[in-house]
């Protein structure tokens, strides 16, 4: 009735400007998302099609829909939306649609309404980060989302009694949300949907649960910028890998092959379950800048620098990492395996040996055959060093010292890779297919393999650079 006579006013008075129109017409359709918990009967589309809200039993989640549309009416606004009764999930089609959409509805809502309808009224702070809402899977983008956000207690009052129009803007309320959630103060208010950093916004959700095992993987979507069919009924395993491999294959940002537990049968290279990447990601030194510029200056080899180029050169034209088939495809930096001895331990505990790296102690869930160069056995192993085309060091330092001992911008760039790769970085152990000798599987542990190449293996050799196809 209302955006009827808005209508009528326009017509009749042709003299009103077109912006002017458009800003009451936006302004009317405005509208509000509800973020909550599902808890009992939750109202569905055919329990209010047709129906007036307020005439409907107020009980179970009728209670929290009427209280919900109240709130919003009284706050001025004409449109209301709950995921409960909003979506036909029982049209595949639209239920589809919704999935790959929610992320953009609640960043186009001019408010969401958090209900924590567990955290009691005057509670203080400290009660929004235990509220079981801050557990669950699609909550995460239902805060990060939307541009102005309020919290409500159980009984429909502010939380914290903060009367303030936007509670991200609130440094009380979002300290305590990023305590509990781990996520930066900056992304709590200023989200941004994107692929790059992958391995941080897994973390995010990997100790949040779902009701429905493959919607974590679909609760990130929006977060990732990904438009994928959802397939109730396929398993969190398969879920999550065509996620992670849809990141892998747009942003060749190989972040999300950093975790550690039980790998997937979608692939072994990706985890079983987001909770594998609850553990911080491999923490790894790093070279100051100062002792950086020190190394490079000091005298080089000759010989060592015409190899150090050649690795580079190899480096740089290395392809993507990619999948094909549920088969990855990553370049890597090789090192073949040429001992595994059982040593005392969890689980099965082994010593492990390969050219041109520092001896290792690896745990692992599976059962590997000792061998050795004296003891041979016709599988092959590898540990590897994955590579991504963004490790090579693009900016120039060259002009920040007179004293650098090299002859261009290409030298230094070469020289400063060299010393990098000394450092210890994060490695994955590889198995050969027994019946496919150009396919491998990785072989998961319970902790990060942290490897380290021998002092002057540059040297000595152009190391072993080619793209592994990993099952």
């Amino acid at each position: 009735m209302v955006y009827k006579e808005l209508l009528s006013l326009a017509m009749k008075h042709a003299n009103f400007r077109l912006e002017y129109i458009q800003d009451v017409v936006l302004a009317f359709f405005r509208y509000v998302m509800l973020s909550h918990k599902w808890e009992g009967k939750e109202p569905l589309l055919h329990d209010i099609q047709g129906k007036s809200v307020y005439q409907l039993n107020p009980v179970d989640g009728i209670r929290k829909l009427q209280s919900f549309c109240s709130v919003a009416r009284n706050l001025g606004y004409h449109w209301a939306w709950s995921d409960t009764c909003c979506i036909n999930k029982n049209t595949i089609i639209e239920l589809q649609e919704s999935v790959n959409s929610m992320f953009v509805w609640y960043r186009r809502s001019a408010l969401t309404i958090v209900y924590l309808s567990d955290v009691p009224p005057k509670s203080k702070s400290g009660a929004l980060a235990r509220s079981i809402w801050n557990s669950r899977g699609w909550t995460v983008q239902e805060f990060l989302a939307p541009k102005v956000v309020l919290f409500y207690q159980k009984d429909w009052t502010l939380y914290l009694e903060d009367h303030s129009p936007n509670h991200k803007e609130s440094a009380m309320i979002m300290q305590e949300l990023g305590d509990a959630t781990g996520i930066s103060a900056h992304a709590l208010v200023a989200f941004r949907p994107e692929m790059r950093g992958a391995r941080e916004k897994l973390q995010w959700s990997s100790k949040r649960v779902t009701t429905l095992q493959e919607d974590i993987a679909y609760s990130l979507f929006g977060i990732f910028g990904v438009h994928l069919s959802p397939i109730y009924g396929e398993k969190k395993q398969n879920a999550l890998g065509r996620l992670l491999q849809e990141i892998i294959a747009q942003s060749g940002d190989i972040s999300c092959l950093d975790w550690v537990g039980k790998s997937s049968e979608f692939n072994s290279c990706l985890p079983a379950s987001i909770t594998s990447y609850a553990s911080p990601p491999s923490m790894l030194p790093s070279l100051s800048e100062d002792k950086m510029k020190a190394l490079v200056s000091s005298p080089q080899d000759a010989g060592a620098d015409k190899l150090a180029s050649q690795l580079y050169t190899k480096l740089d034209h290395l392809t993507a990492p990619r999948f094909a088939h549920r088969r990855l495809h990553l370049p890597c930096i090789v090192f073949i395996v040429t001992e595994v001895e059982p040593r005392p331990g969890p689980h099965f505990t082994y010593a492990v040996k390969a050219d041109g790296l520092h001896e290792l102690l690896i745990t692992t869930e599976d059962q590997l055959i000792p061998f050795s160069r004296t003891m041979p056995i016709r599988q092959q192993f590898l540990l590897v060093h994955p590579w991504a085309h963004n490790l090579l060091e693009q900016h120039d330092f060259s002009s920040e010292s007179s004293n650098l001992a090299v002859d261009s911008e290409s030298d230094s760039r070469v020289l400063r890779l060299m010393i990098r790769l000394e450092q210890p970085f994060s490695a994955f152990l590889l198995a050969q297919e027994w019946a496919r000798a150009r396919e491998y599987k990785r072989i998961a542990t319970d902790h990060n393999i942290i490897a380290q190449v021998e002092g002057g293996v540059w040297v000595r050799n152009v190391m072993d650079v080619r793209t592994v196809e990993i099952l």
